[in-house]
């Protein structure tokens, strides 16, 4: 097996470890100025670190540490221009980013063409902080597909229950979480979706 040399290993590591820990609360007026960018076709219909499906014409953004769901104005300091972006993806991680926009949200500001604008981000609509959550690692319209893959990941050690909807689907869920981050991670482990402990 080739290794990385030394000085290669030392730049991922300190890369990996210069990402923040995302914040499980924050309050309106909350603000933040940096350099944003967009992201568009490449990603367009993939799965976000919150689980939502990235569409790009929709008003959403990547930030960081901020929570799933929070609401932040975003303006562009070059020509005035401002709009309102829900957060539900991770990202920024070129350095001296601080927010990735859809499509959609760079359109609004005037920034499509140059691909990067200098911004100020203010947090305008907190989401109300979770205290249970479970992470949704699948959703079938056949029960039997469910308890199966709830078997995979009960063999991983995992808290795993099977649960039936009004919808007709049959979901399977881990946890139940109060650390976002721990949710974040087994979402992140395991794919699907955080959701709130209470039902569908």
């Amino acid at each position: 097996m080739k290794r990385l040399p030394l000085t290669l290993l030392i730049a991922v590591l300190a890369a990996c470890s210069s990402n923040p820990e995302p914040m499980t609360s924050v309050s309106p007026g909350w603000s933040e100025k940096g350099e944003a960018s967009w992201y568009g076709p490449g990603f367009d219909g993939k799965r976000t670190a919150s689980g939502e499906v990235y569409d790009m014409e929709a008003m959403t953004a990547a930030h960081r540490e901020l929570p799933f769901g929070t609401r932040v104005q975003v303006r562009n300091l070059d020509n005035g221009r401002e709009t309102v972006v829900r957060i539900n993806d991770r990202g920024p991680f070129a350095h001296g980013r601080i927010i990735d926009l859809s499509k959609a949200g760079a359109r609004e500001i005037g920034m499509l063409g140059t691909g990067v604008a200098e911004v100020q981000l203010e947090v305008v609509g907190a989401p109300p902080a979770l205290e249970c959550s479970l992470v949704q690692a699948g959703a079938f319209g056949d029960p039997e597909n469910a308890e199966d893959l709830a078997r995979q990941i009960r063999r991983r050690g995992e808290t795993v229950r099977v649960e039936r909807g009004g919808d007709g689907l049959t979901r399977v869920l881990i946890g139940p979480f109060s650390d976002q981050k721990e949710a974040e991670k087994i979402r992140a482990r395991y794919g699907g979706a955080i959701r709130p402990c209470g039902g569908f």
